[in-house]
């Protein structure tokens, strides 16, 4: 079945004069400012082509006839290509789709166990959320502990493309790592012609707020464009913290950071796809810890959106929740979260199943509730349709006063659009409730990813296939694990 548009944007925070203001400031932020990036080849580039750099800093000053030309190159729209057709996302500036959780380095487990993760965990939360009918675009929910961590990345690449067909959201750890993801795509698609004219994964690079690129990360977003893999350009700042504590304040640091990564790439690869991408919370002065669930980091993610939209950018927004078990609080948070980002036009919701205490745990009970929450929260961001046929006047008549709309054909025709069926969720009376064993919700979605898992088992690759990406992983992380300190410097 093919992944189903949703329009969203009703929620607008910003006026017009608003986004004019926020965009004055960033244009100044970035001629004055600059922003510091800690790449060498980069700083040459941004000179080359019209910008003032401080090299010594390595600080770069972006003028606005150099922000406008690359904003000119940047694509609104474009396709996320799944292996499978089906899985194909065709993002623009109006539609939303979801992505996985995000590299967790614990889990809880089936059986309520809180546990380091491992890659048998990898695999398991993959073929998970494959099987979940709101996650539209995969990512490794988990980075498994059992094996070494440098080079790690390849090792989740390989195990997470043999367990879907799902558009990949993958990371990197410098221009090396791209190049070996880029040679197992090549594997499974066929050539590296082929993964460059239909990538099937795309690459995050994550900025530091405020206003800093580090080396590692714009090597890879360099390699990335290079390749024209579509990139997340994102920026996770802390308002309060690593940006000023008002929204309006943290939009700017957010954009200005943002806009110098696009810049960059459309200077490398003139229509490479850019995505405008943040996971923005708070800094929670009571603790010291940032705080994505916040209400106010809802707000920063419905006003970013906002002006994504302005810079003609498609926009990703999303991060983790508080809580730290699937409860009330993990309910409300999640579902208050993924409304607001529905709502506002974000048109990649991201970290938006199975995620917890702020990306640090995650939860196979989590994934199937969220995927419940998602539901819900996209039947209400549908909203009402007004036509001839749905306003129902003649069928009105039809039934007349104190008749019955059950057995008509109407209620046939519309039943299935009109109202959302829940998997999990309860809806019967407490007798009804206790009659099915009375299981509460966090018991039902345990019960429901066993039978997933008992059943749900993709393997798109074929055995040739999945040898030969796994060989390349092995070998890419023996490499990393042999060149610590120059993985990220490998030109």
């Amino acid at each position: 079945m093919p992944v189903q548009r949703l329009t969203g944007g009703q929620l607008r925070l910003l006026s017009e004069d608003d986004i004019d203001k926020v965009h004055s400031a960033t244009l100044t932020a970035l001629a004055e400012v600059g922003v510091r990036v800690e790449y060498p080849p980069a700083l040459a580039l941004f000179r080359d082509e019209g910008c003032s750099v401080d090299f010594d800093r390595r600080t770069v000053f972006i003028p606005e006839n150099v922000l406008q030309r690359a904003l000119a190159t940047a694509p609104s729209e474009f396709t996320l290509f799944g292996r499978s057709p089906e899985w194909d996302v065709n993002v623009d500036l109006e539609g939303i789709y979801t992505i996985g959780g995000s590299c967790a380095l614990e889990v809880l487990d089936l059986d309520g166990v809180r546990r380091k993760a491992a890659l048998v965990d990898l695999v398991e939360l993959t073929r998970l959320q494959d099987a979940l009918e709101n996650l539209h675009i995969m990512h490794s929910l988990v980075v498994p502990q059992d094996i070494p961590q440098p080079g790690f990345e390849r090792i989740m690449f390989a195990n997470v493309v043999s367990h879907t067909t799902r558009n990949f959201y993958s990371q990197g750890q410098g221009g090396r790592s791209i190049r070996d993801q880029v040679e197992m795509a090549a594997v499974i698609q066929g050539s590296t012609e082929e993964a460059r004219r239909r990538p099937t994964f795309t690459i995050v690079c994550c900025l530091i707020s405020p206003l800093v690129q580090t080396a590692e990360r714009v090597e890879e977003l360099m390699e990335a464009a290079r390749f024209g893999i579509p990139i997340y350009v994102e920026v996770d700042t802390m308002v309060g913290a690593t940006a000023p504590v008002t929204i309006a304040g943290a939009l700017v640091e957010e954009c200005a950071n943002v806009l110098c990564g696009v810049t960059l790439a459309q200077l490398v690869n003139p229509g490479c796809p850019c995505i405008f991408s943040i996971a923005s919370g708070i800094f929670n002065m009571a603790n010291g810890q940032y705080a994505g669930a916040a209400p106010e980091a809802n707000l920063l993610h419905a006003a970013t959106a906002q002006m994504a939209r302005f810079y003609g950018l498609p926009f990703q927004g999303g991060t983790g929740i508080e809580a730290t078990i699937p409860d009330a609080q993990a309910g409300y948070e999640r579902a208050l979260q993924v409304l607001t980002n529905a709502l506002a036009g974000t048109n990649l919701i991201h970290l938006s199943v199975g995620m917890m205490e702020q990306m640090l745990l995650a939860s196979y009970e989590q994934c199937v509730i969220d995927d419940e929450i998602l539901g819900a929260a996209f039947r209400v961001t549908r909203g009402v349709e007004v036509n001839e046929d749905t306003l129902a006047l003649e069928v009105l008549r039809e039934v007349g006063p104190g008749g019955n709309f059950l057995g008509h054909d109407h209620t046939a025709k519309h039943l299935r659009k009109e109202f959302w069926f829940p998997k999990i969720t309860n809806r019967e009376t407490y007798l009804g409730w206790m009659a099915a064993g009375g299981k509460d919700m966090r018991r039902r979605a345990n019960e429901r990813a066993r039978e997933i898992l008992a059943t749900h088992d993709p393997r798109p690759l074929s055995p040739e296939q999945e040898a030969e990406v796994d060989r390349i992983a092995k070998a890419a992380q023996e490499w990393a694990l042999t060149h610590p300190m120059l993985d990220w410097q490998e030109a």
